[in-house]
């Protein structure tokens, strides 16, 4: 037997590939299809099977072309209602390929069809549990996805304990646990970085699996649900409705255009999206261009972000054209007429006008807030109550389009994040609405924190423009 985890670190997600004898079985495959078949051919295994644990909403899995192009089997639980052909499992069913077998137990929920694939061995022994978003290490699945439903989400985190209790608890000790998602995704609230673990660490260690009622589990896991991202309803959808074959989206958004016809698409209403990394950004962009890094969790972030039906055309860095766009489909975002030819330089040898963003190193900070600059933390709130900079307006950047008005345009703003990655995107977003004097913080709170004349306080942040800055920040000689 043999199982391998192909893990997607943009979207912080998790496929599974788990062969036997020959014939094997993949797990909540992304979108594109290439990677399962390059495994395939290599290990000389027939797939038999995809399965899905649960309608992602966070990305738009691949299990229909891989299904179709291999002709294995298409697997949901107990209740799933997908608008195509597919066979819908009964709690407790088994399935065998090679000499193990995936058992199939319906694990209501993060959502009702939820299930979670239990493998068991040659010799008839539980060896793993595939949990999808039921069960993630360090934590449990969001129960506030309920597509069509009535049920609150303190309905489904009922459902949730008697799926954990009942099905997944009193799996044994050394049971694997293979979960779909790890530190970063939108699924749960507080997700470990790890991505493989014990039945046995998990009842030791995950806060949700302690000792509690039911009434306290539903309190303790519905507390602090962040609203969950804009794009996940409609990969919800996608996911159960069908869609269109990967690289026909591929062929038909992977267009280069010629200057004349990107400033056309401008024209017409598409938004410009800035894919390069975010030091290369601040030397010189487009006017009115949103910056989303390919090198951090870019599709997420598009997501979250841009209304998934609008036109975008696209500036990246010479030879990221492809992945600029494969990354936007897996996420349904599929309105992309196509990429400037030459990028950047294209637009600058042109004689068009580029923007430019002003940043600071950290140890520069101090001298900036003294000169009745506001520090604008756009952390998550969680992030920024641990520690933040005294007197800093935290917003977070999902919320700062919408609390654009809490903020003076004629303000000046030191903007930083954990990182640099964010705070680059937030300063797009201010520089697009008319915000002229920003400055971003190389490094963000990482680096800053380690600056020693910067006061830092634990507790809630302002959001909220605060005047009185230079006596909150306690600012010594």
């Amino acid at each position: 037997m043999y199982v391998e985890q192909l893990y997607t670190g943009c979207l912080a997600e998790a496929a599974y590939y788990i062969e036997s004898n020959g014939e094997a079985a993949i797990i909540d495959p992304m979108r594109e299809t290439e990677p399962y078949l390059k495994l395939l051919e290599k290990r000389g295994a027939k797939l038999k099977y995809v399965m899905e644990t649960h309608f992602h909403a966070d990305f738009v899995s691949g299990h229909l072309d891989l299904a179709k192009q291999t002709g294995a089997k298409l697997i949901f639980g107990p209740t799933a209602k997908p608008s195509y052909s597919s066979y819908i499992a009964e709690d407790g069913e088994r399935f065998e390929f090679g000499d193990v077998e995936i058992q199939v137990l319906h694990t209501p929920g993060h959502t009702m069809e939820s299930s979670t694939f239990l493998l068991i061995d040659e010799n008839g022994n539980n060896k793993a549990v595939f949990t999808g978003d039921t069960l993630f290490i360090g934590d449990v699945g969001r129960p506030d996805l309920a597509v069509k439903s009535d049920l609150t989400k303190e309905d489904l985190a009922g459902l949730l304990y008697e799926s954990l209790y009942s099905k997944i608890l009193p799996l044994a000790d050394d049971v694997i646990v293979y979960p779909g998602h790890g530190a970063g995704s939108q699924c749960g609230k507080n997700l470990s970085s790890e991505t493989v673990s014990t039945i046995g660490e998990q009842r030791k260690f995950n806060y949700a699996l302690q000792p509690m009622t039911k009434k306290q589990f539903v309190e303790v896991v519905t507390e602090g649900i962040a609203p969950p991202p804009a794009y996940f309803p409609e990969n919800a959808r996608i996911n159960r409705e069908g869609y269109q074959d990967i690289n026909e989206v591929l062929k038909r958004n992977l267009k280069p255009l010629l200057l004349e016809s990107f400033e056309s698409a401008i024209d017409g209403g598409a938004l410009i999206l800035d894919t390069r990394h975010e030091d290369l950004f601040e030397q010189g962009s487009l006017r009115y261009s949103l910056n989303i890094p390919l090198n951090g969790q870019y599709a997420i972030w598009v997501g979250s972000l841009i209304p998934i039906d609008l036109p975008l055309v696209l500036i990246t860095e010479p030879g990221k054209e492809h992945e600029s766009v494969l990354r936007l489909a897996r996420v349904g975002f599929e309105n992309v007429l196509g990429y400037l030819q030459g990028g950047i330089d294209t637009w600058k040898n042109s004689g068009k006008e580029v923007q430019t963003i002003t940043s600071i190193e950290p140890e520069e900070l101090m001298d900036y807030i003294q000169k009745d600059y506001e520090v604008l933390d756009v952390r998550r709130s969680s992030e920024a109550e641990t520690e933040h900079v005294a007197g800093a307006i935290n917003i977070s950047l999902v919320e700062l389009e919408n609390k654009m008005d809490e903020l003076e345009k004629e303000g000046k703003y030191v903007i930083h994040c954990a990182g640099g990655y964010r705070s680059m995107t937030a300063s797009s977003i201010l520089k697009n609405s008319g915000f002229h004097n920003i400055l971003n913080v190389h490094g963000g709170f990482d680096k800053i924190k380690n600056v020693n004349n910067i006061p830092l306080i634990a507790g809630k942040c302002p959001t909220t423009l605060r005047k009185e800055k230079l006596e909150a920040m306690k600012i010594h000689d």
